[in-house]
């Protein structure tokens, strides 16, 4: 992978090399190490420390472990001298770890997670680069929470055009993924099909390897036999290969006894 290829938030700052091995790092599942290059820069520096916040929930919603270690971090970014911009990356950040625990059903902290996501918008500057993944996020509690599906869309829609405007790849590979969702729920094979394979491309190309085997499976979804077999095949190949992550596919590919 080039470093041209690095997802924009991952090059936010710092040098090239150091954040080309966070992304390495992270795209590989082992967000533990990841943020721990970035231990010493995120005590003062409030960039370091809201990516090692949102690499360590990351790690949260892909494994259902972690989530002293996220709070940990995130408590430790908001006790940060931050300006507007950060104090919102920070809400958003919280926003999602509570979703992310609501969404595994570890504790139910949907309103805290609508609290945060609230006092992210009405602190990012409306051309803040930080708003499509805020909108995403949003779309996110609106579909898994809320369930309104006109307001996830609309807010998937939003965070789409503005990941492909801003170039950053990672989360146009989730808006990708969500809309193409969306369109199946509605019969719209053609889209959905089309979603997630310009999903699975982005992702095969950035080489954000935890993130292949749900974009395999979304695509077998809408593939006839034999090539959906082909797909999930390979994703429960890259399941086991990455030790059973992300947790949240085990009923589709943990081995049968």
């Amino acid at each position: 992978m080039t470093e041209t290829a690095v997802p924009r938030q991952v090059r936010t700052a710092g040098t090239a090399p150091a954040d080309a091995a966070v992304w390495r790092l992270r795209s590989r599942g082992c967000w533990e190490d990841a943020a721990a290059l970035l231990d010493a820069p995120a005590r003062t520096e409030p960039w370091a420390a809201l990516l090692r916040a949102e690499l360590l929930a990351e790690r949260c919603m892909f494994t259902a472990e972690g989530w002293d270690r996220a709070e940990e971090a995130l408590r430790a970014t908001e006790s940060m001298p931050l300006d507007d911009e950060e104090r919102g990356a920070a809400a958003c950040e919280r926003g999602y770890l509570a979703y992310a625990s609501t969404l595994l059903r570890v504790r139910d902290r949907a309103d805290e997670a609508r609290a945060a996501l609230g006092r992210a918008a009405a602190l990012l500057a409306p051309d803040s680069p930080g708003r499509a993944l805020l909108d995403f996020r949003r779309g996110l509690v609106a579909q898994h929470v809320t369930g309104n599906p006109q307001a996830a869309e609309a807010g998937f829609r939003r965070a789409h055009n503005a990941a492909l405007g801003h170039g950053d790849v990672l989360l146009s590979s989730y808006t990708w993924r969500h809309l193409a969702a969306l369109a199946l729920a509605t019969g719209d094979l053609t889209e959905a099909r089309h979603g997630f394979a310009e999903s699975l491309r982005l992702r095969e190309e950035t080489g954000f390897l935890v993130g292949i085997a749900p974009a395999l499976v979304s695509l077998a979804e809408v593939q006839p036999e034999p090539e959906a077999a082909q797909l999930r095949a390979e994703a429960a190949r890259l399941y086991r290969v990455l030790g059973g992550i992300p947790r949240w596919l085990a009923p589709d590919l943990a081995p049968t006894p």
